[in-house]
């Protein structure tokens, strides 16, 4: 039976060595992802952030000799937030679905980690022929250092990202929870409403160049340039998307603290809800691979030789795939950014910006393309120049569009914006300290710093 299976062919075996190296590489990375997270927002904030917690594991001889000088930044506060999930009881509320429940992180996290199996990570490499004992194991021949090099690769990207859905749905019906029940099914009208634009971005995309596998796109991007520089409208559309489709800020409503307590992770606890933890960070790592795949070149950096497609040794697919993986880490790091800058919108305005905003936008966006490619004006410029025109149409229109005030404020009788007749409403502070400007006197507050 073994000699029917063998030689092995060069993409089998090199698609093998991918799986085992990016799983690492992503679960080793999410750590620093939460620490980068913890650091940035502390920045935003004006805070320091983690930067005790190193990987003395509270022994204090480590701690007082070989970590003793820089603690390592408060590196180990992830490590210390694992170990945290491990020991954690692992509790289920009574009248929970008890498979389901166990079952719904699961389905969460297998997508987020099947998804990235048929990006390029580090272009093509030539395999030369293992031979053991006379027989050959593996054939020799140009491979893609990918998993699968399969020609549908963003249909199976879209396919499998809309999946990730489906674990949060069950967790929220299955922790008999009307929070977590209320946080599935916005997760769900989120993913609904957020595929069609999505798929309207890449579809734009596969028109300009011409094929719907991975490495082709990356290949056309080194000849004609990136397409962030000729396609920003398009980037813009498809950015905001996978913020919704990974459940991040603004569009975490599936999770809405001041709302639903936790949305559909209320129930969960220890290493149930680390895995829902782990699957958000995984999600982002695919979509924001996905996005460099599309607009940033893949592994090309210019004036780089070894990321050329013709490079096909070692070296250059190390450096490919570190080149891939920075984008990655900087694209995750502006996700960040984006959550601690804008503040979480409501509902109503998360479905109403997919279906009122982004979903025509995305049509018009098709519907340019394809005449511009019937045309044969698919230039980097004449892209370029039609991209600002429909952003300068669409700014145009805004105002004229019909808007629909949802927050008026209710005539209440005595209120503060309602006062009865002959009253008069003041909203300012009475107490003398709160009047004046200057505070406390000079002595007087040394005199409380002291104390």
């Amino acid at each position: 039976m073994l000699d029917a299976l063998l030689p092995i062919p060069a993409q089998v075996f090199v698609g093998a060595i991918v799986v085992v190296v990016m799983i690492h590489v992503i679960l080793g990375t999410i750590p620093l992802y939460i620490y980068f997270e913890r650091k940035i927002s502390a920045y935003i904030q004006d805070r320091l952030g983690p930067n005790r917690t190193g990987f003395d594991l509270g022994l204090p001889w480590l701690r007082d000799t070989v970590f003793k000088r820089f603690g390592f930044w408060g590196l180990g506060q992830s490590l210390a937030d694992g170990l945290k999930f491990i020991l954690k009881e692992d509790y289920m509320p009574r009248g929970a679905d008890k498979w389901l429940f166990t079952l719904a992180p699961v389905v969460s996290v297998i997508p987020a980690f099947i998804g990235w199996a048929v990006l390029p990570w580090g272009g093509y490499v030539d395999v030369d022929a293992i031979i053991i004992g006379g027989e050959t194991i593996v054939e020799s021949g140009r491979a893609l250092v990918a998993v699968a090099n399969i020609n549908i690769g963003f249909v199976y990207l879209i396919a499998v990202a809309s999946l990730g859905v489906y674990g949060v749905t069950l967790g929220g019906w299955a922790s008999n929870n009307k929070y977590s029940f209320l946080g599935g099914l916005r997760a769900s009208a989120g993913m609904i409403s957020y595929e069609i634009p999505l798929g309207l971005a890449i579809l734009a995309m596969i028109l300009v160049t011409g094929s719907v596998l991975p490495s082709a796109i990356v290949e056309h991007q080194i000849q004609h340039g990136w397409l962030v520089l000729s396609q920003p409208l398009a980037l813009i559309l498809f950015y905001t998307c996978i913020l919704a489709e990974a459940n991040r800020a603004p569009f975490d409503n599936a999770e809405a603290e001041q709302e639903l307590v936790g949305g559909y992770h209320t129930e969960y606890s220890a290493m149930r809800f680390a895995l829902f933890f782990l699957a958000e960070y995984a999600h982002m790592v695919t979509s924001s691979a996905f996005c460099v795949l599309l607009f940033f070149g893949g592994y090309h950096l210019p004036f780089i030789g070894l990321t050329d497609p013709a490079a096909t040794g070692i070296l250059a697919v190390l450096t490919k795939i570190s080149v891939f993986y920075g984008k990655v880490v900087l694209s995750i790091c502006f996700m960040m950014l984006v959550r601690w800058t804008i503040p979480r919108i409501r509902y109503d305005q998360v479905l109403k910006l997919a279906w009122q905003s982004l979903i025509p936008i995305g049509m018009v966006l098709v519907v340019s393309m394809a005449i511009m490619v019937f045309l044969q004006w698919t230039a980097p410029w004449q892209m370029l120049i039609l991209n600002i025109a429909l952003i300068a149409i669409l700014m145009w229109i805004a105002p004229f569009m019909p808007k629909a005030d949802v927050n008026r404020r209710v005539p209440m009788a005595g209120s503060r914006f309602n006062p009865l007749p002959g009253e008069e409403v003041s909203t300012a502070p009475t107490d003398p300290v709160a009047l004046d400007d200057h505070g406390l006197p000079r002595d007087e507050e040394e005199l409380v710093s002291v104390h």
